[in-house]
């Protein structure tokens, strides 16, 4: 018989009926929080005790610790599928003493079955390499409980797809929808996070129409205006190149599908880069070194222009 479910008006979450922090084994998903500050742990952990998605949830004070829960005669995991990996998701902070949160990142991600990998966290800035090394989710504190319901959906539709779920399961999945950032079709590097007023946001990079090196930073420029982020125009380049992203100029880097024009002129090439919906076209040098690359791009690569 499945376990009802009920809306907890004052918090906006679903809750199982007579359930609480303390049920903490209840069939789900397993969960490993790795924070060095009790309230920390104390704030995640219950938040993911009132998820009905959430089967347990483990904790640890360090990376260190995080490594001893993670082995298999860890009587806490006893039970698991072999095939499956010690734990569902890690929530893991950023800033923790000896090993940093990237740290045992790197760590689990070269387990053979990894778990999924969500930062949660006060430092926005770390964003861009989460996502990098494979994390699906970014959540930064205070965190929500409808922020780590979303966040829960993303690890849910990696480990428990559709086909083959419980009735429960399958009901929680349905209308999850595409809310997520980090799955449906977008590759690692398809959104850049931003910092905006103490708060990060997530730019496309479908909306980037060029970008602009400024020291160790990089100016994103799009058609609603431009951002600063903390990644040198190098780095870009190499994980975007496969996005239709060419160098043109030490100091730029453009969308190939916006190139309108190459132009020469006594002082050398050009190139318009398209208006966009609030922008006028927009002319760019053309570095001589980048001159012959960008010839050979556009005349090999078929061209899809946004309407």
């Amino acid at each position: 018989m499945s376990t009802p479910y009920r809306i907890n008006g004052s918090h906006g979450r679903i809750e199982r009926a007579g359930a609480g922090a303390a049920d903490s084994d209840r069939g789900g998903l397993v969960v490993l929080v790795v924070d060095d500050e009790e309230p920390g742990i104390s704030t995640t952990r219950d938040m993911l005790n009132s998820n009905p998605r959430v089967g347990k949830v483990l904790t640890a004070f360090d990376a260190a610790e995080a490594l001893r829960k993670l082995r298999q005669d860890n009587p806490e995991l006893a039970g698991r599928p072999s095939d499956a990996p010690l734990v569902d998701a890690v929530f893991i902070d950023v800033a923790m003493p000896g090993l940093t949160g990237m740290d045992l990142a790197r760590v689990l991600f070269s387990f053979e079955n990894a778990p999924a990998l969500v930062f949660i966290t006060a430092h926005g800035e770390n964003a861009l390499e989460a996502f990098d090394l494979g994390a699906i989710d970014y959540v930064m504190k205070p965190a929500s409980p409808e922020r780590v319901e979303r966040a829960l959906r993303k690890v849910q539709r990696i480990t428990m797809p559709l086909e083959g779920t419980t009735g429960e399961q399958a009901a929680l999945n349905q209308g999850s929808g595409n809310a997520a950032i980090g799955s449906g079709g977008q590759d690692d590097h398809s959104v850049i996070p931003v910092e905006l007023g103490g708060t990060t946001r997530l730019v496309q990079r479908s909306q980037v129409r060029w970008v602009e090196a400024q020291g160790d930073y990089a100016r994103l420029h799009t058609d609603e205006g431009s951002h600063l982020v903390r990644i040198p125009l190098a780095q870009l380049e190499e994980k975007w190149a496969d996005a239709g992203f060419v160098r043109i100029h030490r100091s730029y880097l453009v969308s190939l599908n916006l190139i309108n024009e190459l132009r020469m002129s006594s002082s050398g090439y050009s190139v318009l880069i398209a208006g966009g919906q609030y922008r006028e076209t927009r002319e760019l040098p053309v570095s001589r070194r980048h001159t012959r690359e960008l010839k050979d791009r556009l005349v090999r690569s078929p061209r899809q222009r946004r309407e």
